[in-house]
């Protein structure tokens, strides 16, 4: 479990992974996400920012 201290993202998957390569699908479901609309709480760290950044035109990230 995260520690009280520690930031968390708020990411959403905002747009389909059809016609994505399957690197990108992959990162999308590493996340943790689903569907369209599917949000998921992940540590803020540089790996999820990583794998964030290879999709970022897919989800929406709050930082909260």
């Amino acid at each position: 479990m995260a520690k009280a201290s520690e930031k968390m993202l708020t990411i959403t998957q905002v747009r389909s992974v059809i016609g994505c390569p399957k690197d990108q699908r992959d990162t999308v479901r590493a996340l943790g996400l689903k569907r369209i609309r599917h949000s998921v709480v992940q540590r803020d760290c540089p790996v999820v920012r990583g794998m964030v950044f290879k999709v970022k035109h897919l989800v929406e990230v709050d930082e909260g």
